[in-house]
């Protein structure tokens, strides 16, 4: 059962709740382009996740019925261990995914908000590929896949109300548990909270491996990311640090630079690329947000558009096993084509306008040729023609201004 599919209502409408407490405070905790940007990394991710996931199980279903230890019996005691062991091999992961140069460039993703959200929670990367060997100590243990699947489910659940800055600290559980305050830190890019707070649900890992860092009222957190991205584009994300590792690797003169670049301490860099390459030094007291300026109109036909992406992204994943081959790629290509089109519009680029109009041209192709179940057609045509007429009235930026 896909527990975070079903979970997604919620989720929006925990999302929609933050919102107007954000508003009523008038705390601007949200942007329309940076919300939607973590939203597109989300759906982006979901959708890469039905071609990807199969392979990482099937290896831990081999691993599991091949070289398990021990025979446990299913009881609730053996589920208790097994979230809790989860979440220690989730620690594992989640710290090397901020010490290794390849495993940050897939976990950058959910860092690369410059705000601080409950839609941060849904910034996903869409290309990790080495997570699942964390996990194999439970398949060595005899944690049966169902289980794992779980348990894992229910901990990605649980970290999604951890990213909101409208909690406070919350006393003698802020020592047990994963909490929005001790989370706040390790989305931080300060020097003082920098690579701290790892746990997923348990924040006792940090304090027995030395992790731990409490949030401090005198130094407010910067979030972010220190090479900041400066692109709401969802596909960007999700590459550009892989594309430095590659630049790197290939234009640095030593053979065992080029290998050992993607395994060393994350920001580690050869020393001719230091040089010919240089990057700008982090500042925190220089930092500025990404935020285009741009029409009005445009943020809210974006929004619009966006919230039409969620419902055919829910509706794509929900009935996923009810398509056909041709009918996941093509329903899966135009809802990624649809995130970059509506992130471009959001960057004010000029040709993001003509690229709306190739997307519904493409969409009504697609709905011609039956891509999709007859159910969904008149409604989904409908939203078509409205955006069709909509986007006339998306005005087109001459001189892109970020403020």
């Amino acid at each position: 059962m896909n527990y975070i599919l079903l979970a997604m209502p919620l989720f929006m409408v925990m999302i929609i709740i933050e919102l107007i407490i954000d508003r009523y405070r008038k705390t601007g905790y949200y942007r329309i382009n940076d919300s939607i940007s973590s939203l597109n990394a989300g759906v982006l991710s979901r959708i890469n996740g039905v071609f990807r996931k199969l392979i990482p199980l099937a290896i831990y279903v081999y691993f599991e019925s091949n070289f398990a230890l021990l025979e446990l019996e299913n009881s609730v005691t053996l589920w208790v261990f097994a979230f809790i062991l989860y979440d220690l091999c989730y620690y594992a992961k989640h710290r090397y995914s901020h010490e290794i140069n390849i495993l940050w460039a897939a976990h950058v993703v959910h860092h690369s908000s410059e705000e601080y959200n409950l839609t941060t929670a849904l910034r996903q990367t869409s290309g990790n590929i080495f997570s699942w060997i964390f996990y194999l100590p439970m398949g060595l243990l005899g944690i049966e896949p169902v289980m794992l699947v779980t348990v894992a489910s229910l901990n990605l659940l649980y970290q999604f109300w951890v990213h909101s800055r409208h909690i406070p600290k919350l006393g003698f559980y802020e020592w047990i548990f994963v909490t929005p305050s001790n989370h706040r830190v390790h989305h931080a890019t300060n020097d003082r909270y920098i690579d701290k707070n790892y746990g997923g649900v348990f924040i006792i890992w940090d304090r027995i491996f030395n992790t731990f860092t409490e949030e401090s009222e005198e130094e407010p957190c910067i979030y972010g990311i220190r090479k900041p991205l400066n692109s709401l584009n969802p596909l960007w994300v999700n590459v550009h640090f892989y594309a430095q590792l590659f630049r790197d690797a290939w234009y640095t003169k030593r053979w065992q630079d080029k290998l050992m670049i993607w395994f060393r301490p994350t920001g580690w860099r050869p020393l001719d690329m230091e040089e010919k390459f240089p990057l700008e030094k982090f500042d925190p007291a220089s930092f500025k947000k990404f935020d285009v300026k741009i029409p009005s109109f445009n943020s809210y036909y974006s929004l619009l558009q966006h919230l039409f992406i969620l419902v055919a992204g829910f509706l794509y994943l929900q009935n996923i096993n009810d398509l056909n081959s041709y009918q996941q790629l093509v329903g899966g290509s135009f809802i990624i084509l649809s995130c970059f089109s509506v992130a471009m519009i959001l960057e004010g680029r000029k040709w993001a306008i003509a690229l709306e109009y190739i997307r519904y041209a493409c969409f009504i192709l697609s709905a011609y040729q039956q891509a999709m179940p007859e159910t969904f057609f008149i409604s989904s045509v409908l939203v078509a023609l409205i955006s069709f007429v909509a986007v006339y009235f998306v005005k087109p930026v001459d001189d892109v201004v970020t403020v």
